[in-house]
């Protein structure tokens, strides 16, 4: 009788131990820290959020949680988008993706992740690109870029965070509107694309405007001549659109987080929840406005559909004007 009733607490335990799986695995995780790639290198933009939100989803994430920043520069974001589509789904690795350049590099090349690639848990940041020149340029506006450019056919340098970029998707839509031809130098990233651009390697740094506004802010000497948001960003009101200069282009970054396809769903919704608490978080929002980094949550099921209808008008694009690392 006495082993059979040890028979039989053993077999319950066994059972409330199924049922109680899901919650021991929220209990549980993380047990050892997640690594959240970028794929960018340090001090650009998506550096400087990842950094700064990182502390807020282990403090919304609690359980003595540690996010662990790794860059994985290069390939304009491809080889970190790759690092985190083909980790372990266990919640332990993350990063942040970047369109247009994860949309746009599988449509260019052979890559090792696509867009379906991922588990999505949640926008952070939406930073319309835009171009600047060094303060001593002539160049003061989008007519005087066009001028000069046409003054000097393909001799004035434009830097961008790599081919497919947002930058070189600006580039490549300004030229095809202004009728000019600029030269193409791809970079790992914003700050080398602003490193270059004090050095005058380049003439003008394609990067977001949320990027040269904190460059301006920490006393470099540059001069933003247009953004591409659709009306003028929050970050920075004094700088005009290109669509008030008289080209209709509108072209912005979304920058999110995502992890490998596949994640156990009690793990995702506590990265979820994380995520979606850490960016709400005022004192968050407050100082990644002091670094101009212009916050727009998208839900997971908001920020794939975005993803989604931009992959579409990409594909188009490529039909008619493809980019090239040129």
């Amino acid at each position: 009788m006495m082993q059979r009733r040890v028979f039989t607490g053993a077999a319950a335990a066994g059972l409330l131990g199924l049922q109680l799986g899901p919650v021991r695995a929220q209990t549980a995780f993380p047990q050892s820290p997640i690594t959240m790639y970028v794929g960018f290198a340090p001090g650009g933009g998506t550096d400087v959020v990842a950094r700064l939100l990182a502390r807020y989803i282990e403090k919304h994430l609690g359980r003595g949680a540690a996010v662990v920043i790794q860059n994985r520069p290069g390939a304009g974001g491809g080889i970190a988008f790759g690092a985190i589509a083909n980790a372990t789904p266990d919640g332990l690795t993350t990063g942040f993706i970047n369109s247009p350049s994860v949309l746009t590099i599988p449509i260019e090349r052979k890559t090792n992740f696509t867009s379906r690639s991922f588990d999505f848990l949640g926008n952070v940041i939406d930073d319309p690109a835009n171009f600047s020149v060094l303060g001593d340029s002539p160049v003061h506006s989008l007519k005087d870029l066009a001028a000069l450019a046409r003054s000097k056919p393909g001799a004035l340098n434009v830097g961008t965070a790599g081919a497919g970029s947002d930058d070189h998707l600006a580039l490549l839509q300004f030229e095809r509107a202004a009728g000019v031809k600029l030269n193409h130098i791809p970079f790992k990233g914003g700050s080398e694309v602003h490193t270059a651009l004090l050095s005058k390697t380049i003439d003008v740094a394609a990067m977001n405007i949320g990027e040269a506004m904190q460059y301006a802010k920490g006393g470099s000497p540059l001069r933003q001549i247009g953004q591409m948001g659709s009306s003028r960003s929050v970050v920075a009101p004094d700088v005009p659109t290109f669509r008030e200069q008289g080209y209709d282009i509108v072209l912005s970054s979304l920058r999110g987080i995502a992890a490998p396809k596949g994640l156990p769903a009690p793990v995702r919704e506590l990265l979820v929840k994380a995520i979606q608490q850490a960016v709400a978080d005022p004192e968050f929002k407050a100082r990644a406005l002091a670094q101009f980094a212009p916050v727009r949550y998208l839900s997971p099921a908001q920020f794939e559909e975005e993803l989604r209808t931009a992959e579409i008008g990409l594909r188009k694009l490529w039909d008619e004007l493809p980019w090239t690392d040129k």
